[in-house]
């Protein structure tokens, strides 16, 4: 009887500890950032502060009654990722993907850090492979397709496509208009290769006395994801945890208001806001 209690307490237990990672990942995602403990790797820190405060004075201090204060340095979450994918060509390409944990996009060029847009909204919707065919279907005609076309693209029977279209539908993925259907996203950014241009080496900084930026995003919910929208031969490889340093700079203003501006330690560019923190 004990050996039988036992058993249900595990199957229990590990139901549980799925269903938190599936439905609840910002719970795992504090319990992974307190168990995180020694050192982590960070991409290289190319442009000090102090580098982007004297380059960016004229910008970011518009008068001399404006003041710089003490900067600081913080270091965001993401997932390194080695790929293999089938290309257009009908070719196997391997690459190495880096994915923001903070904004759940994808960056597509280390050298300007631009990024995807309309992956975390699909993360949070929790879209599916089928769902994403949709998605994908409009993306390739540049955000917008009509009835026609969306059911050359997606080889099911009509009533399929019909519940997935609804779906999406539903998830406030798309939006219909008449006969045509559109990504429900300002400018989005989706169809892409599923690889990101980096070539920065990796270096090793030690956890306690940094500032790190807690996860939004998981690992699990980044492997389905990748998985659901870049086709079915894609596949990972292995993952590792990487930050990238982040400078705060902090300007006061001549009634006192303070201005804090993000830039991107790797190639000195401003940061792009993640939203609302």
């Amino acid at each position: 009887m004990r050996i039988i209690f036992s058993l249900f307490s595990l199957g229990a237990l590990g139901y549980g500890l799925w269903w938190a990672s599936y439905n609840k990942p910002d719970w795992k995602n504090k319990v992974e950032d307190v168990l995180n403990i020694g050192h982590f790797h960070t991409l290289e820190i190319r442009y000090t502060a102090e580098q982007i405060m004297e380059s960016q004075q004229k910008v970011l201090l518009k008068d001399a009654k404006h003041q710089y204060l003490e900067p600081s340095l913080k270091f965001y979450p993401y997932l390194l990722l080695e790929v293999k994918y089938s290309s257009s060509d009908a070719k196997t390409k391997e690459g190495i993907i880096l994915w923001d944990l903070t904004d759940g996009e994808m960056v597509v060029n280390a050298k300007d850090w631009d990024k995807t847009h309309g992956f975390a909204d699909c993360i949070n919707a929790n879209v599916d492979r089928r769902e994403f065919k949709i998605i994908n279907a409009i993306a390739q005609k540049g955000g917008v397709i009509n009835r026609e076309d969306l059911r050359k693209n997606i080889h099911v029977e009509t009533e399929v496509i019909d519940a997935l279209i609804e779906t999406c539908r539903r998830k406030k993925l798309i939006v219909q208009h008449g006969g045509r259907y559109r990504l429900h996203l300002e400018n989005p950014k989706l169809k892409i290769t599923p690889s990101t241009l980096i070539e920065e080496r990796l270096v090793t900084q030690p956890y306690r006395q940094a500032l790190c930026v807690s996860r939004r995003y998981s690992l699990s919910q980044i492997e389905r994801i990748t998985s659901s929208a870049f086709g079915e031969d894609f596949a990972i490889r292995k993952t590792a945890s990487v930050y990238l340093p982040v400078h705060c700079i902090v300007v006061q203003n001549p009634d006192g208001s303070l201005h804090t501006s993000h830039w991107n330690a790797l190639n000195g560019k401003p940061l792009e806001s993640n939203g609302i923190d």
